[in-house]
């Protein structure tokens, strides 16, 4: 007999503003039991130093977070000159102290600039990119480094906010898979000193921004369950970027069974995927397979309903 999982059906997505020094997981079990929901996962791990956007996918949204993991990222950063820590970040032991050359705001904008377009980027050991089945970060809290494979990011945009003389500060747009504090030492190495981050917040992922997003506190505040559910985004919000497509209720019924469908309408090419809809309602993915025709990709539990 199958185990019946504890918790709320509770679908939807949750713009968490999670606090400096909490994991991404320990941020999303809170906000979970709050919500008392079945089930959630996060769209892309932030630093515990980190602060800002995470997108909580619960219930039924977690069959789309993977959408969100290939979103461009916007992050704003304070660097901090003189000195190379383990991690890359303020809480890492200093490993290099070098002295910080005389700079001025236009030497650090002519370096950035060298750091704009597609870039290579050796992933850093204090990460969660896995080795032969263990983490990096485990192996690197053991003392030990690997060889990683150089990767090609791309950085949209790099942006000077303010200058210090030995710290300055950055809002960057980057492709998946940048790691910020790496580019803070690559962008320290080329100023002629060791360089870490000291502050790291993401304002955006994705189709997502800082506007509606909620600490852990505030959903704490919220006085019941009815509240906290208000302040979800709707599923579909994470598959937004695709072609919609609205199909009858005979449709809905053969792709519920797992067969493709005929429809009047498609906007969507040939292989692509399509949001689909009946009578308004978001019942999930399909696969365009003909010029009339779209097959189930990937159904929510509530379509056959």
């Amino acid at each position: 007999m199958a185990r019946r999982r504890r918790g709320l059906p509770v679908d939807g997505v949750l713009l968490l503003d999670k606090p400096k020094g909490a994991s991404s997981n320990h941020a999303l079990q809170r906000a979970r039991r709050l919500l008392q929901a079945q089930k959630a996962g996060h769209t892309g791990t932030l630093d515990p130093m980190a602060t800002g956007l995470l997108p909580v996918c619960l219930g039924e949204a977690t069959k789309f977070s993977a959408h969100l993991l290939e979103a461009d990222k916007v992050y704003r950063t304070r660097v901090q000159l003189g000195a190379v820590t383990a991690t890359g970040d303020a809480e890492g032991e200093v490993i290099e102290r070098c002295e910080v050359p005389s700079l001025s705001a236009e030497d650090v904008e002519r370096v950035l600039e060298g750091f704009r377009g597609e870039i290579e980027q050796t992933p850093p050991m204090y990460s969660a990119l896995k080795h032969q089945g263990r983490k990096l970060y485990e192996l690197a809290r053991e003392g030990k480094s690997v060889e990683r494979a150089v990767r090609r990011v791309t950085v949209y945009d790099a942006r000077l906010l303010a200058f210090e003389g030995d710290a300055f500060e950055l809002e960057v747009r980057v492709s998946k898979g940048t790691y910020i504090r790496t580019l803070a030492e690559d962008i320290g190495k080329a100023l002629g000193c060791g360089a870490h981050i000291t502050a790291l917040r993401r304002l955006a992922t994705g189709p997502f921004d800082s506007e509606g997003m909620l600490p852990i506190e505030a959903l704490e505040a919220l006085s019941g369950q009815d509240e906290r559910e208000a302040a979800l985004l709707p599923v579909d919000v994470l598959v937004a970027h695709l072609p919609r497509l609205d199909v009858s209720e005979a449709a809905r019924q053969r792709l519920v069974h797992g067969q493709a469908a005929s429809v009047e309408r498609l906007e969507a090419n040939l292989g692509e995927l399509t949001r689909l809809y009946c009578k308004e309602i978001f019942i999930g993915l399909g696969t365009v397979t003909g010029p009339q025709e779209v097959a189930p990709k990937r159904l929510l539990n509530t379509a056959a309903d």
